[in-house]
């Protein structure tokens, strides 16, 4: 019964989500990509992963795509005879997952509308399907299931702030809950919290982080040389990025820049919009502010390098670790504002430290790691980030130290690729 009052429900909801994701793809200058949507994916893309056995891994958005990275490169090292089909949400994704070698074919989520369902399935024929994080569709779930495909829920978490909600529609999950293979958490707390909301306890297990096993990369000097040179930066220049922010960041950090600025010259910002959608309302302030800048999509048509008091204004996707590792100061974003923070590993990665306001509660785990380590600083506010950069823009003894901190902790909490593997390895 709740399937049939489901795909009733599903009828009537499927006009206003096909008029988000129209208003979606409008705003922000992308296709729609609807027949994607709803399960049609091209003969052509289809022969790419024709006779083989498929993995099919989704991963909603940016933050679950990276997270993915090491999973999908341990399943294409470990299954060279499987296509790996990729599947993301939203656009700014499907632009991340583009970018990773190793799937044969990235394509959109299909709704979770029966059909569509159907026929993305239909179509793709997986042997086993991931799902990163905690993305439950009860019609994908059913379906797979209905003919004996696995579902694996991988690096699952839910946050404080969604546990409550979950906790009111108990009702709604556990049907699909029911339906999952295996569900490998972050956290004990995480595996408690899912099988409170229905999950069978037999299912669920801890397999770690998958963000911990990011790849460690510590650039040369002669790489950095080259970050600058591609992004037109000039030697001798201190690099603060400010990644992944959000409204209501911008403005503190540019006023954090002004102020820098009056110690000393020497200083250049990276500001990266965690939507790039955003770089018009932002070169309009930076505008008001008096600050020449450029915009990254417009460094072709334009060779002059870059000098102190500039400012790199980043309108593209995928460029933020190489960004990082330029850098000599990292600014995570959505820590100002009540977001609830961004990945604090990948500057970490680089062995470039990080700054963080108070708003973490989507990393919480890896912001306590970060600080234990002391990998990084946490600020109360605008105020603590001007202080925080003041303190270490001119102290490359501590900036290193920090950035080596960083390195260490990578290297000593990984292992959740492994574990995770020895799950899915059962079902292939």
């Amino acid at each position: 019964m709740f399937y049939v009052i489901y795909n009733i429900l599903s009828l009537f909801l499927l006009i206003p989500v096909c008029i988000y994701h129209l208003y979606r793809s409008v705003s922000r200058g992308r296709p729609a990509a609807f027949r994607e949507r709803f399960g049609h994916i091209s003969s052509g893309e289809l022969a790419r992963i024709s006779n083989r056995p498929v993995i099919w891994l989704h991963a909603v958005s940016v933050g679950e795509a990276i997270a993915a990275r090491s999973l999908v490169k341990a399943l294409y090292d470990r299954y060279p005879g499987h296509c790996i089909v990729m599947s993301t949400t939203t656009e700014t994704g499907r632009g991340v997952a583009g970018r990773f070698p190793e799937p044969d074919l990235c394509i959109y989520f299909p709704f979770d509308f029966l059909p569509a369902v159907r026929r993305a399935l239909d179509a793709i024929r997986p042997q086993v399907v991931i799902i990163m994080e905690t993305e439950i569709w009860p019609n994908f779930t059913r379906e797979a299931a209905r003919r004996g495909i696995p579902v694996i829920l991988a690096n699952g978490r839910i946050s404080d702030r969604s546990f409550n909600r979950y906790l009111r529609f108990t009702w709604f999950f556990r049907h699909p809950l029911q339906l999952f293979s295996s569900l490998c958490m972050q956290t004990e707390t995480d595996r408690e919290r899912i099988c409170a909301i229905g999950a069978p306890p037999a299912r669920a297990l801890v397999g770690g982080n998958l963000k911990y096993d990011i790849p460690v990369r510590q650039p040369t000097i002669a790489e950095k040389n080259d970050l600058r040179v591609r992004y037109f930066i000039s030697a001798g220049l201190t690099i603060l990025t400010a990644g992944s922010t959000h409204p209501g960041e911008e403005a503190h950090i540019l006023a954090t820049y002004r102020e820098l600025l009056n110690i000393t010259d020497r200083l250049f910002l990276v500001l990266v919009p965690r939507h790039p959608e955003r770089a018009g309302e932002i070169s309009k302030m930076l505008e008001r502010r008096g600050l020449i800048h450029r915009r990254r999509s417009a460094l072709g048509a334009d060779n002059r390098m870059f000098r102190g008091g500039n400012v790199l204004l980043v309108d593209t996707i995928g460029e933020l670790m190489d960004l990082y590792a330029l850098s000599d100061l990292v600014f995570v974003g959505g820590s100002l504002v009540e977001t609830g923070g961004h990945n604090l590993l990948e500057p970490a990665s680089v062995g470039v430290p990080s700054i963080f306001g108070p708003h973490m509660t989507n990393f919480r785990e890896i912001a306590s790691l970060v600080l234990r380590y002391e990998a990084g600083l946490q600020v109360d506010g605008a105020a603590g980030l001007t202080d925080a950069c003041r303190g270490l823009i001119d102290n490359s003894d501590e900036l290193r130290r920090l950035g080596k901190n960083g390195l260490r902790m990578i290297r000593e909490n990984g292992g959740a690729t492994e574990r995770h593997m020895e799950v899915i390895g059962r079902y292939l």
